[in-house]
């Protein structure tokens, strides 16, 4: 017997996409005039407006990552250097504005949590020339990222976060397809929720 999909709960775990500056011009997420935001397969997006105050905004980005529904973020902004897109792989602990660490004791340099290898290729794949760099480029994205992975719990469950640094001169077109490649490389590892949160 048929059974409404629409009654059932929703176990797909949300990845929260932001664009940290509201001044870059990027995609929409909303696909088409339905309304309904672009969803990767096994996860659904939660859009999370971006905000010139970047330790305002990684405070949202904290408390949103706190929620068990909330598996991953991808952060999206610029990068500083001409070329590729670039997967940003750390973030050091340093302050926003000035020289001198953001957390005494925190470590020096936080890794991401996201499968990078896997989003490289997918974007790649593309046809994007893409690379995935070491550097922390010094800017809100960085310090928003390092804030971001430095609050998570030491578990296996902890989110996946990554970061997608686009080139100046990124068509809407190309940031659309990057965005859509590694969002969904990253989907194929968020775990779906346990019944009674999707309940």
């Amino acid at each position: 017997m048929d059974t409404d999909s629409r009654a059932r709960p929703d176990r797909r775990p949300a990845l929260a996409i932001c664009v940290w500056n509201p001044d870059y011009p990027t995609w929409d997420l909303v696909e088409d005039l339905s309304g309904e935001p672009w969803s990767p397969p096994g996860a659904r997006t939660q859009p999370i407006r971006g905000d010139r105050d970047a330790q305002a905004l990684a405070g949202r980005l904290i408390v949103a990552l706190k929620d068990q529904d909330c598996a991953g973020l991808l952060l999206i902004g610029r990068t500083s250097h001409p070329g590729p897109f670039r997967l940003q792989m750390r973030a050091e602990n340093r302050r926003l504005e000035g020289s001198g660490r953001l957390d005494e004791t925190g470590p020096g340099v936080a890794r991401v949590t996201a499968p990078v290898a896997e989003m490289l290729r997918d974007l790649t794949a593309t046809g994007l020339p893409a690379i995935a760099a070491s550097d922390a480029e010094e800017d809100a994205g960085s310090y928003i990222l390092y804030r971001a992975l430095a609050d998570l719990p030491d578990s296996l469950n902890s989110p996946s976060i990554g970061l997608l640094r686009a080139p100046d001169g990124a068509t809407e077109e190309a940031m659309r397809t990057a965005i859509k490649a590694v969002a969904s490389a990253m989907a194929r590892h968020l775990t779906p929720l346990p019944r009674s949160s999707a309940a």
